[in-house]
């Protein structure tokens, strides 16, 4: 830690009502007590780093675990174009609008995303059928999250 912002902590301490201040940085940790109008300052470094030899004497088993390998869904992915809140139907007690199976045409709309109270239709950018339904009716969805797949 630079000398000059030990100097300062010190002083502030010195001048405050606080009566203790513990800083943890990289190059270690600095403690500052103010016992009876004196300051008293302890200073512990950091420790260091093993050296390498001292590592490869103790060896460690490592068991690796097969990452999880997210399926692409195989079509096409309609993406959401904004963020907001997720409908499948124009209102709560409506038919949604589209479901697994359904055959959609570009243009057609698929669900609605709200965004700022205003209600966006968005739309198939390509013809097909519904093979998945990502998104959750009435979850949050990002910019670019997968909501529909079509084949």
């Amino acid at each position: 830690m630079d000398l000059r912002k030990l100097k300062t902590l010190i002083d502030l301490v010195s001048e405050s009502n606080v009566s203790e201040l513990e800083i943890t940085e990289a190059e270690g940790k600095v403690r500052i007590v103010k016992s009876g109008g004196a300051v008293v300052q302890q200073y512990v470094p950091a420790p260091m780093p093993a050296p390498a030899a001292a590592a490869a004497a103790a060896p460690v088993a490592v068991a690796e675990l097969p990452a999880p390998v997210a399926a692409a869904p195989t079509g096409h992915v309609v993406k959401s174009p904004m963020v907001g809140t997720f409908y499948r139907s124009s209102s709560p007690g409506a038919k949604a609008f589209v479901e697994v199976g359904s055959q959609v045409k570009e243009g057609e709309t698929v669900c609605i995303i709200e965004a700022m109270k205003i209600l966006n239709e968005i739309e198939a950018d390509k013809s097909g059928t519904v093979t998945k339904i990502l998104g959750e009716n009435g979850q949050a969805v990002e910019y670019g999250q997968p909501l529909f797949v079509i084949e």
